[in-house]
């Protein structure tokens, strides 16, 4: 069974220095109906202006992973870890029992686009933890790269929940199939440009809900990038 969840249809709101969609209810925007998806419980595509950002603030007991899709996005956070993130690099942040970040664009001249992702992890209380990592584009390249898994299969980055996020940027008309074990679920977030998800046509935002679901099969219509979740 497939459930589309069209760009359109997210939470929307544009503060001026943040515009962002909300795939799940995140702060102002509540939908009983769009809470979380399995363990997955934000996903968040945002376009922050140049030199605006997201000041110290908090978080707990989450697992956070930052994609950035264009423009680059400066990290800072209590644990003394900070860094520049471009496309191509993902961020891990386990907030654990407690972490204090900002996130802010990069530049002066120009907008960062990125999707910020929260899972639940799988017990509350951890330590806190974080871990940047470069994906070279050859290894997305029309083929999907693990960027994050329990255990940090594949030189993935780990996250403490029973989850794989795949990435890959496909040319028109090329195709990657993930297969999905018994009882597994899967969201697929198309980033940028068109594709279809076992046959259902999804643009730049969209999403897909599968379950019950053998595999999971990506065509590009055009050029595109997506992300996968594997889901218990």
């Amino acid at each position: 069974m497939i459930t589309h969840r069209p760009a359109q249809a997210r939470g929307h709101f544009n503060f001026g220095w943040l515009d962002t969609w909300h795939s799940f209810s995140f702060g102002n925007y509540q939908d009983p109906a769009h809470e979380q998806f399995r363990a997955l419980r934000v996903l968040n595509d945002d376009t922050v202006e140049p030199g605006q950002g997201f000041g110290a603030h908090g978080h707990r007991d989450m697992e956070i992973v930052t994609w950035v899709l264009s423009g680059a996005l400066a990290h800072q956070d209590s644990t003394g870890n900070e860094g520049l993130l471009v496309p191509g690099e993902a961020q891990r942040m386990s907030a654990g029992s407690g972490i204090r970040h900002s996130e802010f664009n990069g530049s002066q001249t120009e907008p960062v686009h990125f999707l910020q992702i929260w899972l639940h992890p799988e017990r509350n209380g951890l330590p806190p933890a974080y871990e940047q990592k470069a994906f070279p584009a050859a290894e997305r390249h029309n083929r999907l790269a693990l960027i994050t898994s329990r255990g940090a299969r594949a030189g993935s980055l780990h996250w403490n929940q029973d989850a794989d996020l795949w990435t890959a940027q496909l040319d028109p008309d090329r195709m990657v199939e993930l297969p999905l074990r018994p009882g597994r679920a899967a969201w697929v977030q198309v980033a940028t440009g068109r594709a279809e998800v076992n046959g259902l046509p999804l643009a730049a935002g969209d999403g897909a809900a599968l379950t019950e679901e053998a595999a999971v099969t990506i065509r590009a219509i055009e050029q595109a990038e997506v992300l996968v979740f594997d889901l218990a």
